[in-house]
């Protein structure tokens, strides 16, 4: 699988939002700073998010983002495919052409294994992510609790 820089930060950039968005919505800048990837990337990544209706922006000033969603309706799998990060451990891209034309003889292996790896990635919930890093750090700050039609609830952790 060649899961690279972009569907890692994606990933990290979600979580960061997740748990940050309580208060209202969050600037990319302060995800940048706390994450410490570019603004520049954030703005290309949250860019596929915003038109994959996973996250939602809000302008001027008191702007940024939330999630357009509930944390626990958002896979992990979601956030990668939304970015355009292909989930494919094959060398010909799924095609089947890795070998003068014709598939190799691991094919049906990596084929089998990008399943396995979408299928995990497609169970694990964004907020199945952000409760795991509150475990593992109780000095975790908010999480962003929203009812359809409803704004943002903040629970302090």
């Amino acid at each position: 699988m060649r899961l690279t820089t972009k569907g890692r930060f994606a990933v990290t950039a979600m979580a960061d939002l997740a748990m940050n968005g309580g208060r209202g919505p969050v600037t990319m800048a302060a995800i940048s700073e706390r994450q410490k990837i570019s603004l520049s990337y954030l703005e290309q990544l949250f860019g596929k998010l915003r038109r994959s209706k996973i996250v939602e922006s809000v302008r001027g000033p008191g702007g940024g983002y939330y999630l357009a969603r509930l944390a626990e309706k958002i896979t992990i799998a979601e956030i990668i495919v939304a970015v355009d990060e292909p989930l494919d451990a094959t060398s010909c891209g799924g095609k089947g052409n890795c070998h003068d034309e014709r598939q190799c003889l691991t094919h049906e292996l990596w084929m089998g294994l990008n399943e396995k790896i979408y299928d995990y990635l497609a169970s694990v919930t964004l907020q199945q992510l952000v409760d795991s890093q509150i475990a593992a750090n109780p000095n975790a700050v908010s999480v962003v609790v929203r009812k359809k039609d409803a704004k943002p609830t903040v629970i302090t952790v």
